[in-house]
């Protein structure tokens, strides 16, 4: 199970439609696809998305730390070598999303080698996930009728309504017409994606008290420490941390400080090693957890949902599942399907998924 070769392949597919939030903008899926190989002709695979608005990470700059960086210092090691290799990537500073997708890649390899399901390496608690869908900026009426497809077509019943960088007025009127459309049959949560002050949050969640919302995500940036505290006080419902926690200190910080109460995991910041890391601390802090979406494709939906059914904390709220439907296209054999508001995990080996070679062809970048 030695791990001989690290391959980073850029590729690029259209959004049907661009989602648009508060921190940015995306129209297209820019990834990285990360494939492992070892000695055994096992090849693990994963996908790194770049979010230069969050992280800071191009998709060249990506290319460039896994090829020049991430590979010299893995080759060589067994799969098994987990948290050798956990510590030589965290030697280099930042680079998220890269580190995650060598890690779930290599987790992937391991699976497949074993014979073994991810989710059951990591918990096997479920083999399935409820689904929530994120819904971008635009009016009232097209954010509802957007609801009402996804609703239709597939079942979901929890939004997460982005908001921020809008006059408040705006982004409220929007989350009232989801409610006062679907009334008590849909979950409504909101993010802001830091695009608020302390000040504009708090208009806001008045505004929406009697809208019945699950959480509040990141409405109002982290490094306003004193402003961020003063808004988590006055709150009677879960504030999220999302991209004010990419690592378990930061979770730390952020809850021990009084900014947050509750935290979103996401496999494309945190892979597999670190997600768990986070997860046992939210479990051991008694947090409300949320699986995030990081913009995936299918194939980081794939690690998501792995992830996310191995533990009962993780599978008890709905996870962000479903933003490959505003791709078009993917690079998966088999793609991903939501019924009735659920995702399962695919079945089989690893993450239980192949890479369409030729559609990869088709969308890879470095050719």
């Amino acid at each position: 199970m030695k791990i001989v070769a690290v391959e980073a392949i850029p590729f690029a597919i259209p959004y049907v439609k661009p989602l648009k939030f508060a921190s940015g903008e995306v129209r297209a899926a820019e990834h990285v696809l990360v494939r492992v190989h070892t000695d055994e002709g096992v090849i693990g695979v994963a996908e790194a998305p770049p979010r230069p608005f969050t992280y800071g990470e191009t998709q060249d700059g990506i290319l460039a730390v896994i090829r020049q960086i991430f590979a010299p210092q893995i080759v060589g090691l067994t799969l098994t070598e987990r948290e050798t290799i956990h510590a030589r990537l965290a030697r280099t500073v930042g680079n998220p999303t890269a580190k995650a997708a060598v890690d779930m890649a290599i987790w992937d390899a391991l699976g497949r080698t074993l014979g073994l399901p991810v989710t059951a390496l990591l918990g096997g608690y479920t083999d399935h996930m409820r689904v929530s869908h994120m819904l971008g900026f635009d009016t009232p009426e097209t954010m509802v009728a957007e609801a009402e497809r996804i609703n239709d077509l597939y079942g979901i019943t929890t939004f997460k309504v982005k908001v921020g960088r809008r006059p408040v007025s705006l982004d409220t009127a929007v989350v009232r017409a989801l409610r006062e459309r679907f009334g008590n049959s849909i979950e409504l949560y909101i993010d802001g994606n830091r695009g608020w002050t302390a000040a504009e949050s708090l208009r806001a969640m008045n505004e929406m008290a009697d809208l019945d919302l699950l959480f509040a995500e990141e409405l109002c940036p982290a490094d306003d420490v004193l402003g961020r505290r003063w808004l988590v006080s006055h709150l009677d419902i879960p504030f999220i941390a999302d991209e004010s926690v990419p690592t378990p200190a930061d979770v730390t910080r952020e809850i021990m400080g009084g900014s947050a109460t509750a935290v979103s995991i996401k496999t494309a910041r945190t892979g597999f090693t670190g997600s768990r890391r986070v997860h046992h601390l939210a479990e051991g802090l008694g947090l409300e957890v949320v699986m995030g979406n990081q913009i995936d494709g299918q194939l980081g939906t794939a690690c998501a949902v792995a992830f996310g059914s191995a533990f009962e904390l993780t599978s008890r709220r709905a996870g962000e599942l479903s933003n490959f439907l505003d791709m078009a296209d993917d690079l998966l054999i088999s793609p991903l399907r939501i019924h009735d508001g659920q995702l399962h995990v695919p079945a089989g080996p690893g993450l239980g998924i192949d890479i369409d070679t030729d559609k990869l062809g088709r969308y890879r970048t470095d050719k």
